[in-house]
């Protein structure tokens, strides 16, 4: 099969069908360029939701991803991210096995296809040019021997005409003669020219024209070729990273598996584990009954009373304390230290008529419970640990972590000696360096000045002794969460830089608190110093909450003198403003005006609660 001898004749078509062909060669040029753009926009979006996601660095995101679960995620992240890496070797690929050869080798076929055409072509004027000759020779001859014929006729009529002189018959027979002859060289022109054509004409349809649609066929089938190659490298440039695509889907496979649910339990107590142990019991205390206070409350009373006190009442509006509200806030910093006192064993003579009988209560001593609140498991250790929360909240975090939970600020703490020791063995790494480099110095002068380096060296050893000294500050706190130390010395108090200079011995202990049933913590008075330190804060942060809002009422059954922390005097007969009811704790909190409140015990009062306030309870 040839297209020179089946299609012959179809020169047009031809130059049509390879066109066509070309044309469908750039429309595969341009479906594998936008696919390589569409792996390269692919690419670029994976690597995006890759780097979206994540974690920041020295951020609360990157220690989140200490977790099992976490990790696994941050290696599905970075195998996307290598996906996206294979997707973008796809792009390159097929731009430069593909694109990029397809597009040069277009230029040479219609470089090609140009030149072959144009033989074509040259031929075809060629042939039609002997085809014009010949009709010329024959419209020639054709002229020639018509006119021969004319000359002859009008021979013999003059030779037939006895009227005709002899010269004018002689003149016609030689003008027909004349014009035999130059229609015999018309005929032998035309005869040569008919041989040359027909001998062109074959060579046309039999030799140029086969051969040159020969050379157009091989051309055609090239390309055809050639895009056939191009979709088979196409598909192989997919290929290669099929395996490559496989190791990122197993790695992810792989990181989902090594999910250890049990593992990130374990970090979640590791991380949030305070070493608190759960409160104990409460005790029921029965205000039904008549209570007498005991010597050793007294005495205890009065061991307080040249102390000075930290209320909270007064004009302390606040505002919002960090997560939590004035309302939670005073709750927790005004609640007595103590259970609420039992009424008297009978009335004075000032008392209601009717009033309530005061309860008889059988219990023990209130030192005894004293010294059990004391003791109880604390959840601030004092008001110091509150005050650095306080400044925790407000972005300062103390330099000992006192403001964590024990086992928190055991973590914390080994951390910071670890960093600390690792420091020190960098700066010992370099002075060690140093001391070597002045060795040869010493041995080579010519190599350079010994004396240049003692600064550094000298720098490098400042820089040890001070990196000690704070790993032995840290230690010291370290050792002393841990129980090894029974308390901080007074010399580790002054390298914090956390607490306030003191002219009295270290306080070895913080008072003991206990929660209360409403969530409030009662709390021993600390220090003079600290106490006013603290009233100031608090004073600065709570200027302008709005009170709260009133209850009910109440009447004052009995005098209660208020010295305790948080707690306000009432005279028997008064009535006041309830703002917060009894949680079950026994105390009762009250508002005499605008500017002072605080709690009363609640079996000394005789409480009216308005049933449409806001969170008051109704009674049956």
């Amino acid at each position: 099969m040839s297209w020179g001898t089946e299609l012959w004749d179809q020169f047009d078509n031809l130059e049509k069908h390879t066109q066509w062909g070309i044309d469908i060669l750039e429309k595969y040029i341009k479906f594998v360029k936008e696919r390589t753009e569409i792996e390269l926009s692919y690419a670029k979006q994976l690597r995006n939701l890759s780097k979206k996601y994540q974690p920041k660095k020295n951020s609360k995101e990157e220690e989140e991803y200490k977790y099992t679960a976490c990790k696994a995620f941050l290696s599905t992240l970075n195998e996307m991210n290598d996906y996206a890496g294979q997707h973008e070797v796809i792009s390159e690929n097929m731009t430069s096995q593909i694109t990029v050869d397809l597009m040069r080798y277009v230029q040479e076929l219609k470089q090609e296809r140009k030149s072959n055409f144009h033989d074509g072509r040259k031929a075809q004027q060629h042939i039609e040019t002997c085809w014009k000759q010949l009709e010329s020779s024959k419209r020639r001859f054709e002229r020639d021997c018509k006119e021969a014929d004319r000359a002859q006729q009008y021979f013999e009529k003059m030779d037939a005409d006895i009227n005709v002189t002899k010269a004018d018959v002689e003149k016609a027979r030689q003008q027909a003669q004349l014009r035999h002859q130059m229609a015999e060289d018309s005929k032998a022109d035309y005869s040569s020219i008919l041989q040359r054509f027909n001998q062109e004409q074959w060579e046309y349809y039999h030799t140029h024209i086969p051969n040159i649609f020969q050379k157009i066929q091989e051309m055609e089938e090239r390309r055809i070729v050639r895009i056939g190659e191009s979709m088979k490298t196409y598909a192989e440039v997919d290929r290669q990273v099929i395996p490559i695509i496989g190791k990122c889907l197993d790695g992810i496979v792989k990181a989902a598996e090594s999910i250890d649910q049990k593992n990130d339990s374990q970090l979640v107590v590791e991380a949030y584990k305070s070493g608190f142990e759960p409160p104990g019991d409460i005790e029921f205390e029965d205000y039904t009954q008549p209570m007498k206070r005991t010597v050793s409350e007294n005495s205890l009373s009065s061991s307080k009373e040249g102390k000075p006190e930290l209320k909270f009442g007064g004009k302390s509006r606040g505002k919002l304390w960090p997560f939590i509200k004035k309302n939670k806030l005073m709750s927790l910093l005004t609640s007595p230290h103590q259970p609420p006192p039992p009424p008297p064993a009978s009335a004075s003579p000032s008392a209601v008529p009717n009033g309530p009988q005061s309860p008889k209560q059988q219990k023990e001593p209130l030192s005894h419970r004293f010294n059990e609140f004391m003791t109880s498991k604390p959840k601030i250790h004092c008001f110091r640990s509150l005050k650095r929360g306080l400044s925790l909240k407000l972005g300062a975090t103390p330099e000992d972590f006192s403001n964590l939970p024990p086992e928190q600020r055991r973590k914390k703490l080994q951390q910071k000696v670890d960093d600390l020791n690792k420091e020190i063995q960098k700066e010992m790494d370099q002075r060690d360096a140093i001391t070597k480099m002045k060795d040869v110095y010493l041995k080579n002068p010519q190599m350079g000045d010994p004396a240049s380096l003692d600064h550094k060296l000298a720098e490098a050893t400042q820089n040890i002794e001070k990196l000690r000294l704070e790993t032995q500050k840290f230690e010291a706190w370290l050792a002393e969460v841990e129980g090894r130390l029974p308390a901080r010395s007074e010399q580790a108090r002054r390298q914090s830089g956390m607490y306030e200079a003191q002219t009295h011995q270290t306080v070895t202990n913080c008072a003991q608190d206990r929660e209360s049933p409403d969530g409030s913590y009662t709390e021993e008075q600390s220090q003079e110093s600290e106490l006013k330190v603290l009233a100031t804060d608090f004073d600065d942060e709570f200027d302008d909450e709005e009170p709260l809002p009133a209850i009910g009422t109440c009447k004052a059954l009995y005098t209660f003198e208020g010295q305790n922390e948080g707690t306000i005097s009432v005279v028997e007969g008064e009535m006041l403003s309830v703002i917060e009811e009894d949680k079950g704790d026994g105390w009762t909190r009250i508002r005499r005006s605008e500017d002072e409140e605080g709690y009363v015990p609640t079996s000394y009062v005789e409480v009216y609660l308005d049933k449409n306030a806001k969170g008051a309870k109704t009674y049956i």
